[in-house]
């Protein structure tokens, strides 16, 4: 059957990410569905698809023209929290964000703000160190007061870290198991209420022409702007030769940023820990060894 816009196409390679190698119902029928869902929003939104569809690890992105503008159409898979997504969008309203248009929020559809260009995984690392901080540093303005703290994360993480460890069978020493609960320790306390992007790193930043650069796809926490600082630079460690490199860019990205450098260092230290746990109970097999590798050059042990 023919697939001039690739969505068919898309929704079969999607089927490949992590998320759902373990699909159940809901999930399968989504992916099958995909075509039509496009259609329809097409349909009531007034769209005309131009270019062929692309995801992500988790959604698919269809562009779009809308009398002459271009957009992209966004249709979440089952289990994305798009009203929280919106609402985020909506609070940042462009501030180094793509801008919201439409949504449909019970159907998991938005309409966005198209970006032009490669994403910053593509730059090299000290530029791309100074983009992520600066953005960091804009998207840093007051929070609202009822979204989830940064600091409630963390106090509520340092309680499931050990069993989740031993459950893993003790995967690292316990000298990262103490360094990272000291770590939740700091995180756990801050005077901070600022807006957080709590899914932050290169593959979310793109190309722009509103701006030269913009996020999509936010997480709204209220807190430390380093709370995902530990994903920025796990995303791109395999670039990195040694300690002594991870630390550069780190310390490049904090700067920018205005961070307070020991702050940021335990942010990276039980990030690592915590994501570490995470992908190998969810079985991801390259993520994992890029965590220990941050733990043995910045955890303080």
């Amino acid at each position: 059957m023919p697939d001039p816009d690739g969505v068919a196409a898309a929704a079969e390679s999607l089927r490949s990410m992590p998320r759902f190698w373990h699909a159940e119902a809901p999930l399968v029928q989504w992916l099958d569905e995909l075509p039509e869902q496009v259609a329809r929003a097409c349909r009531a939104w007034g769209l005309e698809p131009d270019g062929g569809a692309r995801h992500g690890s988790n959604a698919l992105a269809v562009p779009v023209r809308r009398e002459g503008e271009r957009l992209i159409l966004r249709l979440g898979p089952p289990g994305d929290d798009v009203a929280a997504e919106v609402r985020a969008l909506t609070f940042w309203d462009g501030r180094g964000m793509v801008r919201l248009f439409d949504a449909d929020v019970p159907r998991r559809v938005t309409l966005l703000e198209r970006l032009t260009g490669d994403s910053l995984e593509t730059v090299p690392l000290d530029e791309a160190a100074t983009v992520m901080g600066d953005l960091m540093r804009r998207l840093a303005v007051p929070a609202p007061p009822d979204v989830p703290g940064t600091d409630e994360i963390a106090r509520r993480r340092a309680g499931e870290l050990p069993g989740e460890w031993d459950r893993l069978g003790r995967v690292v020493g316990e000298e990262f198991l103490r360094a990272a609960l000291a770590a939740a320790e700091v995180c756990g306390q801050t005077t901070a209420s600022t807006a957080v992007d709590g899914d932050l790193h290169g593959a979310q930043v793109h190309r722009a022409t509103r701006e030269p650069w913009l996020v999509f796809d936010p997480v709204l926490l209220r807190g430390d702007a380093c709370y995902d600082l530990a994903r920025v630079l796990w995303t791109r460690v395999d670039e990195m030769d040694d300690a002594a490199a991870m630390h550069r860019h780190a310390d490049r990205v904090i700067a920018a940023a205005g961070l307070e450098a020991e702050r940021a260092h335990a942010w990276i230290t039980y990030r690592s820990f915590d994501y570490l746990l995470w992908g190998l109970a969810h079985g991801l097999t390259e993520d994992p060894p890029r965590c220990v590798r941050l733990l043995e050059a910045f955890a303080p042990v």
